[in-house]
């Protein structure tokens, strides 16, 4: 096990709270890439794979661009071009609504659930890829971190 100062070649930190701000960051990037390297073999990025993910929750009710962008982890990323990629690999399709002609319905393909369904199979398989945590741990982790996020 590597400590942050370890990884990041640090001796000691102001506060334990820069400790730890520097730290989710850090892990939070150790754990984006460790998921788009396992992603890699199924041809998906990390964005591609939330956007499947989100649609395939809704399934089989359409969304619109704007209700997937509100739910995606990275709001920030060009759903455009994500969902011109999912086309391209046949993972969704796309209509253009009858109620609005500038607003365009986006549902999950039978191949994108396939998709979906193979890599959560892959993903049980190798949990211990993505953390060596007990259940219990990630219990307290996840309320910890909805509380370090709370307003």
């Amino acid at each position: 096990m590597s400590s942050i100062e370890e990884a990041i070649k640090q001796k000691h930190f102001e506060s334990e709270q820069l400790r730890a701000s520097i730290n989710l960051m850090y892990t939070a990037n150790w754990l984006y890439n460790k998921i788009n390297g396992f992603l890699k073999p199924f041809n998906v990025t990390h964005e591609q794979f939330n956007v499947l993910r989100i649609l395939k929750g809704s399934h089989p009710k359409y969304m619109c661009q704007k209700d997937i962008l509100s739910r995606m982890i990275s709001p920030n990323s060009n759903l455009t071009l994500i969902v011109k990629k999912l086309i391209a690999k046949q993972l969704i399709t796309v209509e253009q609504s009858g109620v609005d002609k500038r607003e365009y319905q986006i549902n999950i393909s039978r191949s994108g659930i396939a998709l979906i369904k193979k890599i959560n199979e892959e993903l049980s398989k190798n949990k211990s890829e993505l953390g060596q945590l007990n259940n219990s741990e990630f219990f307290h982790l996840n309320a910890l971190l909805d509380k370090f996020r709370a307003h």
